[in-house]
């Protein structure tokens, strides 16, 4: 078995989430178009953005797939669409202290690939796939490819 991307394998238990997130993750508020989410998007190769409210508390997260199936694909204009209209549901997210086989965790069950990082009930960041690879052994990573790419 391979030693997770810190040098000490103790590191893997004492890494927080907040140690492996992106910091000051940028969000859009649910009043802001589709139009000016995909923007963001395509300027920042995002495929997801946290949908914040004015208080910065996550309320949602929309990705680009969302952005097609549920207004693009519906004949609607992107424009004219805001980020409330699409965003649905209580998003997954994870404390920022929480280790990282806690991350590891919830990602896995919920087969997510991005998870925001909430300190203080404020978004602080997000963890991508790539950001939780570097801190897990190659045996973990497989598992988690697994977990979340497979076929349900």
């Amino acid at each position: 078995m391979s030693e997770p991307g810190a040098s000490d394998p103790k590191e893997l238990i004492m890494t927080t989430a907040k140690d492996i997130m992106h910091p000051g993750a940028q969000w859009v508020t649910k009043d802001d178009s589709l139009l000016r989410v995909a923007e963001l998007m395509k300027q920042m190769d995002l495929g997801a953005l946290p949908v914040a409210d004015e208080n910065e508390r996550l309320c949602g997260i929309i990705t680009d797939r969302d952005i097609v199936v549920k207004c693009v694909a519906r004949g609607h204009n992107v424009a004219d669409c805001r980020a409330a209209d699409i965003c649905e549901g209580t998003p997954r997210w994870i404390d920022a202290n929480a280790d990282v086989e806690e991350v590891l965790h919830e990602m896995e069950q919920h087969r997510i690939k991005r998870l925001p990082v909430i300190e203080k009930k404020r978004l602080i960041g997000m963890i991508s796939e790539a950001d939780l690879a570097q801190h897990l052994t190659d045996d973990q990573i497989a598992e988690f490819a697994e977990a979340v790419y497979a076929r349900p």
